[in-house]
């Protein structure tokens, strides 16, 4: 007979060679837990496991941000059918997350819309230390508590988050709040021949003014091929072109010829290495 404790180690170095570490005692009682993975944000629970303990000891286990998620039996290291109760367990936990995700994402659309109403407009590029650097005009931006605020819209043109850029460059998204096909349009895309889809607001009002057309800011490269989607979705007859980052990493490159992929659009790097069009334009280049 297997010993108890063995399964409950066993189980738990699996999830931390899998890259799952979870220092919180393991309760093997069939129940799906929500646990502390270490590493991650202080307070949040991103990771759940099940565990079974009998004559064919098995469970479950997941890590939300990192995409993980398992089934395990003990001695085995292939992957195992879960009973009918734990997908059910599972199931649940999924529908929970996802309410819990658009609770979170309603309550903060709300308060966007509260924050933006209040904040000031922006009229020169002499009135933050941010557009004096990059070089670039407001573009109907807002300002508070010293941070330019740049409002970002879903698919159906409501605000629901909101992007604050310090002096310095630093930027930030409010949390909890929607990003994933969300966008910060610069000029108007409705009608638009031509529509250009870029990952920084400062690259985006630098290719508005030196080209006189739409831009829609996705904020970074991940979430270029989710907004390309969305426009596409949006703007049907618009020629789309992403106007990608040359980074060092290579990120910015690939992840702008897969967003023109998905839409049959076309993309635009500019040649010198670790540079974005803002800084090709700011140094007297041409697009």
């Amino acid at each position: 007979m297997t010993d108890y404790q063995n399964i409950i180690d066993q189980f738990r170095t699996d999830m931390a060679a899998a890259g799952m570490v979870v220092k919180e005692p393991i309760i093997a009682d069939s129940v799906l837990h929500r646990v502390y993975v270490d590493g991650d944000k202080s307070g949040t629970q991103n990771g759940a496991y099940i565990l079974h303990v009998d004559g064919h000891s098995a469970g479950y286990y997941e890590h939300f941000p990192q995409g993980l998620k398992v089934t395990w039996r003990f001695g085995s290291a292939g992957a195992k059918p879960l009973s009918l109760a734990m997908r059910r367990q599972i199931e649940a936990e999924r529908k929970r997350r996802q309410r819990e995700r658009w609770q979170r994402q309603q309550e903060t659309a709300e308060k966007a819309r509260l924050i933006w109403q209040n904040a000031k407009p922006v009229f020169e590029t002499r009135q933050h230390a941010y557009l004096k650097r990059k070089s670039v005009k407001p573009y109907g931006i807002r300002t508070g508590r010293g941070a330019l605020i740049v409002p970002f819209y879903d698919d159906t043109r409501q605000l629901v988050n909101l992007q604050f850029i310090e002096g310095n460059g630093q930027k930030r998204f409010m949390a909890g709040g929607r990003k994933k096909g969300c966008f910060s349009p610069i000029g108007e895309p409705a009608g638009a021949e031509r529509l250009l889809i870029c990952e920084g607001w400062a690259t985006g009002a630098s290719l508005h003014e030196a080209l006189g057309v739409a831009v829609l800011v996705a904020a970074d490269a991940g979430n270029l091929e989710p907004v390309a989607l969305v426009a596409r979705r949006l703007y049907p007859a618009a020629e789309i072109v992403i106007a990608g980052d040359n980074d060092a990493s290579g990120v910015g490159q690939i992840a702008a010829k897969k967003a023109a992929l998905a839409v049959k659009g076309k993309y635009l790097i500019p040649a010198q290495p670790d540079t974005d069009w803002n800084d090709v334009i700011a140094a007297g280049g041409s697009v």
